[in-house]
């Protein structure tokens, strides 16, 4: 089951979640620290990852590797940071960019963005709002004539839908853009 919906979410949140995501940021941020200083450091694993699989900001750019991907190669293409969408304008946090390109560098990329997206959380988990999860919308929605394309960022870059509508009930076309296909050819 998906949990986003045309309208809403599917389900409400549990009653305990806020309190259980409060309890758990502390508990990963010291996982990460402990992973940083167990594996981070080693170097074996630094051997085995630098100047590895090395991208160049060009490549990645000419491939469409957004994400973690692009961005370790030196990209900034978070489409939170281009065009936010949601709550995104509302909370600071940092486009985290390496220019290495290289498999440490994703690593790495990976490894703040954790860190990064916890501090979105902290900044949202109290202002979640109460209230009805899921608008009632009718059963056949008529987008109006024309072309429209969204995105958002997903865990492996950017997620896009394109839609071309003829003001129809179905649309004359539509395109998802994956996030796995840039990342393949890469």
């Amino acid at each position: 089951m998906n949990y986003n919906t045309i309208g809403g979410v599917q389900a409400d949140i549990h009653p305990g979640f806020i309190h259980r995501v409060k309890e758990f940021i502390p508990y990963l941020r010291g996982i990460i620290h402990e992973y940083h200083d167990i594996f981070t450091g080693n170097i074996i694993a630094q051997q085995r990852m630098k100047q590895v699989g090395i991208l160049s900001r060009e490549d990645a750019i000419s491939f469409g590797t957004t994400g973690g991907t692009g961005r370790a190669s030196g990209w900034a293409c978070d489409v939170r940071k281009r065009t936010p969408y949601g709550v995104y304008d509302k909370v600071e946090f940092k486009e985290i960019l390496y220019t290495e390109g290289d498999c440490f560098a994703r690593y790495m990329v990976r490894m703040d963005e954790i860190m990064e997206s916890m501090k979105i959380i902290e900044q949202l988990i109290d202002n979640i709002p109460e209230g009805n999860y899921q608008e009632k919308t009718k059963p056949v929605i008529r987008v109006p004539e024309g072309s429209y394309y969204t995105a958002v960022e997903s865990s492996r870059g950017e997620f896009g839908v394109f839609l071309e509508s003829r003001g129809d009930k179905s649309p004359y076309r539509l395109h998802f853009r994956s996030t796995g296909l840039p990342l393949v050819s890469a």
